[in-house]
């Protein structure tokens, strides 16, 4: 999740995005995913993102703040899972902020999220709004620390490798970052589909529209795909939405939309149109967040209650509406 910008801020990036938009019209298709590579797992086709025997897998999910809140793991689990959602993300953390999740921790919220047969996305929150390339570099060694847990899952995880990191609007800074890391993480072993969050706190959907292919090409299993977060600065129209996810889909990067809220400290949400957008381009999501939302931003909360008996406004739209996860979640295939 992302943190308030200033006023003035806002409203110049709001004004740079939107000539941006009344100015690219069009955009340069790329490739995708080298047909040659071998996959042992998911994988991401162009814009698709596939299971290992090739099945188009369409995220509907739910944010999970895992690190916070580790006693209530089996509960959560569990009653997200009963949901439908094919899908839960996992706040971790490699000790810079938060108590750092070791293998033990990883592997059991892993085996918690397969357990009840959704797919996990386990990332590390720390680098959360950070411009420092070493926050981040910190972050994929924890990675590469992780290699062994993650040896062997690459047909039931997701490495998301770092939340909202880049938190200015700084495309080429998020280039840098994500260039320089994405090559460790492999050469540590890591073969599973990776994600990396947009810049400007996952919300500046240009940063991959401009350098998202430069970012799956340092990839050199061409295995990596894109996440916008959507809060007031990304989903306040129609047309920033779209602006948003076809930076990626028209140059053949996969894209989901890795967090979105019905309203935020930031600007009312198109929640609804996200939603069908969504559905009808084949785009993945996943709602922020389950429970445990503070300082002022408890609205997120899908639910009261751990167990997910009290629902609130948010929650049953995220879960029971038109586009929601009841109607439109597919089943995750492990094979």
């Amino acid at each position: 999740m992302q943190e308030r910008l200033f006023p003035l801020v806002e409203f110049f990036v709001f004004a740079f995005t939107f000539m941006l938009y009344v100015s690219c019209s069009s955009s340069k298709q790329v490739a995708g995913a080298d047909s040659h590579l071998e996959h042992t797992g998911f994988y991401v086709d162009g814009t698709t993102l596939r299971s290992a025997d090739g099945t188009p897998f369409i995220m509907r999910g739910i944010n999970h703040g895992h690190n916070w809140f580790p006693n209530e793991e089996k509960v959560a689990f569990d009653s997200i899972a009963s949901t439908g959602a094919n899908t839960i993300r996992i706040v971790l953390s490699d000790g810079q902020r938060w108590k750092k999740d070791d293998k033990t921790s990883l592997k059991n919220a892993i085996d918690a999220a397969t357990s009840c047969g959704m797919l996990p996305i386990v990332e590390v929150h720390d680098g959360t709004g950070s411009d420092d390339i070493e926050v981040l570099t910190k972050i994929a060694q924890y990675w590469c620390e992780m290699a062994d847990v993650l040896s062997g899952t690459e047909s039931y995880c997701i490495l998301n490798i770092a939340n909202e990191w880049c938190g200015g609007w700084k495309s080429k800074v998020w280039r840098d970052g994500y260039t320089k890391i994405i090559p460790m993480i492999r050469e540590a072993g890591i073969k599973n589909t990776i994600m990396v969050d947009a810049a400007g706190w996952g919300q500046f959907g240009y940063s991959i529209r401009k350098y998202g292919a430069e970012v799956l090409n340092s990839d050199p299993l061409k295995n990596t795909m894109f996440s916008v977060h959507m809060y007031g600065m990304s989903g306040r129209f129609n047309w920033l939405i779209r602006f948003n996810l076809e930076g990626a889909t028209k140059q053949n990067l996969c894209v989901c939309v890795g967090e979105f809220g019905w309203k935020h400290s930031d600007g009312d949400v198109k929640e609804d149109y996200l939603m069908q957008y969504c559905e009808e381009q084949g785009i993945g999501w996943l709602a922020w967040s389950w429970k445990g939302n503070s300082g002022g931003v408890e609205y997120l909360d899908m639910t009261s209650e751990w167990d997910g008996s009290k629902l609130s406004d948010w929650g049953d739209k995220v879960i029971n509406g038109e586009f929601g996860i009841k109607k439109t979640s597919n089943k995750v295939n492990f094979n």
